[in-house]
């Protein structure tokens, strides 16, 4: 993650932490890779990213749990408290981040996600019916979309999809924000939320 461009989530985290709004900590970004795949027109797009993303596998936290994070303990001190673990994307890596705290809560209990896409991908549609279905898990999710955010054939608004995901998350009682500004997706308007998701989600942990 860059300390340029829209989102400088260093320098918005170093901020925090110096400003004594953000406890002390560490933060992990991974790139998705450059494993391109092509569609039957031809077109590219993230192939194998997606059957770690935009599914309900475990493959993304597996991946989180078993290769990132062993590395990453070589070099940084990481709380085994799942508390104090947030995990965080914008689309694609949107709903991968919920799906890893929904999959391992005993891991991770804190999601931010920008413009998810809770849509008719890979499965993601299906969460809100499945959030109504199990039982309530200890997680806490900010949640963001545009209002003028993606539209795709076939596949669905973001903007609906996730008010439909927050309507399911309200229902069960989660701690859940849900936010809709006038961007697009995964916009400027959407790094600019990117410290109040931080002080939302991190409230109450001690710094």
């Amino acid at each position: 993650m860059k300390r340029h461009g829209p989102w400088r989530a260093p320098v918005v985290l170093d901020n925090l932490i110096a400003r004594k709004e953000l406890a002390v900590m560490a933060a992990v970004f991974v790139d998705p890779g450059q494993s391109l795949a092509k569609d039957e027109r031809g077109k590219s797009w993230w192939g194998d990213r997606q059957e770690e993303y935009d599914t309900l596998s475990p493959a993304y936290a597996t991946f989180i749990l078993t290769e990132i994070l062993p590395e990453v303990r070589k070099h940084v001190l990481i709380s085994d408290n799942p508390e104090a673990r947030g995990i965080a994307g914008c689309s694609s890596g949107g709903i991968a981040a919920f799906t890893v705290a929904w999959q391992r809560p005993d891991q991770f209990r804190k999601v931010i996600s920008f413009s998810g896409s809770f849509a008719n991908l890979r499965g993601g549609q299906v969460y809100p019916a499945l959030v109504r279905r199990e039982g309530h898990k200890p997680i806490r999710i900010f949640q963001h979309v545009g209002a003028n955010d993606l539209v795709a054939n076939g596949v669905g608004s973001w903007l609906e999809v996730n008010k439909v995901m927050s309507a399911a998350l309200d229902e069960k009682h989660y701690d859940h924000k849900f936010a809709i500004d006038q961007g697009t997706h995964c916009s400027v308007g959407a790094a600019s939320i990117l410290p109040d998701a931080m002080r939302w989600t991190w409230r109450d942990y001690p710094r």
